[in-house]
């Protein structure tokens, strides 16, 4: 449970940061965040929902962005989850492992910055 409090907290703390990287960890930690989010608010009012959505639309995009830049991609590879069915190539990216060592959008990033491990992972 640690480190789903530092997955989502680390994505709240960088809400509009989109620079560097994100682990997949990190990613998929703050995913299932906001599914649950998403599914309490639902059950309380549609109105309740949007602001959710409203209010989690930019850390999703940002960490979208550095999961993308953990790859070795821009962030732009975000666009294709605007085209039907092509879009699901996002979720191949996004389950891939990072790019070890440094790359052009800043260094690996470390364990316990954020970075949260799933359970099982190294």
């Amino acid at each position: 449970m640690e480190d789903f409090k530092k997955a989502v907290k680390a994505c709240l703390n960088k809400y509009a940061d989109f620079n560097g990287r994100a682990a997949r960890p990190e990613f998929w930690w703050f995913f299932l965040f906001q599914i649950g989010v998403y599914v309490v608010a639902s059950m309380i009012h549609s109105l309740v929902y949007l602001l959710a959505v409203a209010g989690l639309l930019l850390p999703s995009v940002a960490v979208g962005i550095r999961r993308m830049h953990d790859i070795g991609k821009s962030g732009w590879w975000l666009l294709l989850g605007l085209v039907p069915v092509v879009g699901l190539v996002l979720l191949y990216f996004a389950a891939q492992p990072g790019q070890p060592g440094s790359n052009e959008y800043g260094a690996q990033p470390a364990e316990g910055e954020g970075t949260a491990l799933a359970p099982g992972a190294q």
